[in-house]
């Protein structure tokens, strides 16, 4: 962790200590999750769906001062196009180019300035998820940030966004696997296993060739499955009152 993260951080938890009960509502500072009963193990949950289908899974929990955001797109490179390898972990890092009302670049900051921690994405065959973690009074915030990403950085992402993130997933395939020991072994592992047009035959980065052929028309046209409510769960776990949430989603998450 930066020395700016872990100030952040020290912050955060002092403000909370002053604060106590305005952060954490009427719930007990301790209040866990996770339900043990003999061998079962549970946690508790609500699940919120919306008339769009875009569905949120809310899990109080108050034993820190945080809230942590992970949304999930049950699609990735399973759903890329003949000739398109690499599409999916592209459009992963395309979702931190800027939206409507959050520039390029400014989305890290504004979770930075705000106390957060972990602002990142992952991609796999069949979902990629993003998410980051926020001090507890900062809910609002975490909730804007996303569903302006969702809203509208399909409708923001322009040629400029496009060529720089070619260049740095580009780079990141060279470095996590053509310059890593043995790491096109993966690679040819995948190859030899599944058939040509196979959606796990490729890896997810994708070839150079591949990633630099996308155009801003495909990007724009991205198959429905990545980008449609139906296919994304959001879960929310931290300290919270599950009522708050609830009414926030409903009136901000219309996509």
């Amino acid at each position: 962790m930066t020395q700016r993260k872990s100030f952040f951080a020290a912050l955060v938890l002092a403000s909370v200590s002053f604060f106590g009960s305005a952060i954490a509502g009427d719930a007990p500072a301790a209040s866990g999750a996770v339900v043990t009963s003999g061998d079962r193990i549970a946690v508790r949950h609500e699940t919120l769906r919306l008339a769009n289908g875009f569905e949120v899974i809310l899990v109080e929990d108050h034993r820190l001062p945080l809230v942590a955001f992970n949304l999930w797109v049950h699609a990735g490179p399973r759903n890329e196009a003949k000739g398109q390898t690499g599409f999916a972990h592209l459009f992963e890092h395309l979702m931190f180019a800027g939206s409507k009302h959050i520039p390029r670049g400014e989305a890290d900051k504004i979770i930075d300035a705000a106390g957060g921690t972990d602002s990142n994405g992952s991609t796999n065959f069949d979902r990629t998820n993003y998410y980051f973690t926020l001090p507890s009074n900062q809910l609002e915030l975490g909730l804007w940030i996303k569903a302006d990403m969702l809203g509208y950085m399909i409708d923001q992402v322009d040629a400029v966004a496009l060529a720089n993130q070619q260049d740095v997933v580009r780079n990141e395939r060279r470095q996590s696997v053509e310059n890593r020991p043995y790491g096109i072994v993966e690679e040819a592992l995948y190859q030899a296993l599944f058939p040509q047009d196979h959606p796990y035959r490729a890896v997810v980065m994708g070839s150079h060739a591949d990633i630099q052929s996308i155009k801003l028309a495909d990007v724009k046209a991205l198959p429905r499955p990545i980008t449609v409510p139906t296919t994304q769960h959001w879960c929310w776990r931290g300290t919270f009152a599950v009522t708050r949430p609830s009414v926030w989603c409903r009136s901000t998450l219309v996509l």
